[in-house]
């Protein structure tokens, strides 16, 4: 590819030397002969500084925001923004090639994501996916390591699922990845707003960071769907200057609402009410929050030319999501495993389940380490406030070790009046669980969810928590 058109829609200052240019990367030890090297500023690592390191390896150009004092350099304004074009236009814009469906916001993405891809798919469509548990292309599963690719990986993805004949690409998109300008150049048929609750604050800093960074997906689409049960969703519409739908389980000014929820522990029912038009879903998660996501999908599916019916069939005959609302274990006392790892998800997800549970609800949970730590004792009174007793393990506490997590979660424990138990390895912690859960207990494995993984100081480890339960199961009753 010719240096001109690697640069298409990139605004740089320099006089460039239209030669062939073979790959782009920002990683200097990546770096062959004839390749763009990209100075890229990181949290630890300023690109700028391999610079040079990259000349050596042969880098042809250097894109950087500052003289690098090299020959054959261009001055960009945002490198991050600059390398996800150039990603984007090495792989022949692929993208552009399907209609683009994006989720955000801090509880739901994976939900969502997933719902929408089964409407389109039951009305006919092929339909690829991105996001935290895995990739998709059609019926193929890929390993996902960020919930929103890397550009350069992004969009070998997208020319993957181009390349299959994919129709419509649904995915999750971080505040992170917007923040780093992954999916820089990408427009939108759609983007859903979910909801925003404290989180990534280790990152972001402020809610108002936080709030800025998943705002910028919404500039950069033609319709929108918007949550509007808390105040950022209400914020947000105020902000849009796109056509946009709104989703509310009881705010009768939104679009679409919710009547007449009922819960079980096999999902959810309820009447999908718009302006002329009403659908009886009967979802199989439980939980109002169930019912919103729900409701965001099918939305979603009618900004993307299905009918109201279709939406409707679409969320009726859905199997669930995995580590979402997931019951992995159902006899005496059942277990369900869930993602939730922050205060409002773990509130919401444990009033789903207290609208069923004819026993006691036993919450075991843990707070990721070299994380938010300000949420750790909000996310104890979130569950203390919804469960009858209590398992403080860990989650991933990566390279924080477990004793100064637990300082930080042990003293508010102690002052809730629900009786708890602390066991730091999670193994023994679900051990304990199962050999004490009474008749008609539902135990709640709660932070993990989907993973099958668990990050501690000296590397990732194999941990599946339905495979452990099952296994720990059946050693019980010999």
């Amino acid at each position: 590819m010719l240096l001109s058109e690697l640069l298409r829609d990139v605004e740089y200052t320099g006089k460039i030397e239209d030669i062939e240019i073979k790959d782009v990367t920002g990683d200097s030890r990546r770096v062959e002969p004839g390749s763009v090297f990209v100075c890229i500023k990181g949290g630890n690592i300023d690109g700028h500084e391999y610079a040079a390191a990259a000349k050596r390896n042969g880098a042809a150009w250097i894109v950087a925001e500052r003289d690098t004092g090299l020959e054959n350099q261009i001055i960009v304004k945002n490198s991050r923004a600059a390398y996800a074009l150039m990603c984007a236009n090495i792989n022949g814009r692929p993208a552009e090639k399907m209609k683009l469906i994006g989720v955000t916001g801090t509880n739901g993405k994976t939900t969502i994501t997933y719902l929408i891809k089964h409407i389109l798919e039951s009305a006919g469509k092929k339909v690829g996916l991105i996001g935290t548990i895995q990739n998709v292309i059609g019926d193929v599963a890929l390993p996902a390591k960020y919930t929103t690719p890397d550009a350069a990986e992004l969009h070998v993805i997208f020319s993957r699922m181009a390349n299959a004949g994919c129709e419509y690409v649904v995915m999750e998109v971080s505040s992170q990845a917007l923040d780093q300008k992954r999916v820089e150049g990408c427009h939108f048929e759609t983007a859903v707003f979910t909801n925003l609750t404290q989180d990534h604050l280790d990152y972001h800093g402020t809610m108002e960071n936080y709030f800025d960074a998943k705002k910028e997906l919404f500039r950069n689409c033609e319709k929108a769907v918007v949550c509007i049960d808390d105040d950022y969703g209400k914020a947000l519409v105020k902000e849009l200057e796109c056509p946009f739908a709104t989703v509310s389980i009881g705010d009768v000014l939104a679009d679409y609402t919710a009547h007449d929820v009922k819960n079980t522990s096999a999902g959810c029912r309820f009447a999908m009410v718009g302006s002329g038009v009403i659908g009886r879903v009967n979802f199989s998660m439980p939980g109002k929050f169930s019912a919103t996501n729900a409701m965001l999908a099918g939305c979603a599916a009618m900004n993307c030319g299905l009918s109201f019916d279709e939406a409707v069939e679409g969320l009726n005959s859905c199997p669930g999501v995995k580590g979402r609302v997931e019951v992995i274990h159902s006899g005496d006392f059942t277990v369900i495993r869930d993602f939730a790892h922050g205060p409002d998800a773990l509130e919401k997800v444990l009033d789903s389940i207290r609208e069923c549970a004819k026993g006691r609800i036993v919450t075991l949970f843990g707070c990721a380490g070299n994380r938010d730590k300000t949420k750790r004792p909000k996310m104890v009174a979130a569950v203390a406030a919804k469960s009858d007793f209590m398992i403080l393990t860990s989650d991933n506490p990566r390279h924080e070790p477990v004793e100064e997590i637990a300082a930080d979660t042990l003293p508010a424990m102690k002052e809730c009046k629900v009786p708890y138990h602390y066991e730091p390895d999670r193994y023994k912690a679900i051990k304990w669980a199962l050999e004490h859960c009474k008749q008609d207990d539902v135990l709640l494995l709660a932070g993990k969810g989907h993973e099958d993984y668990q990050v501690l100081d000296f590397g990732t480890v194999y941990f599946d928590e339905k495979v452990i339960v099952k296994d720990l199961l059946e050693k019980m009753e010999k």
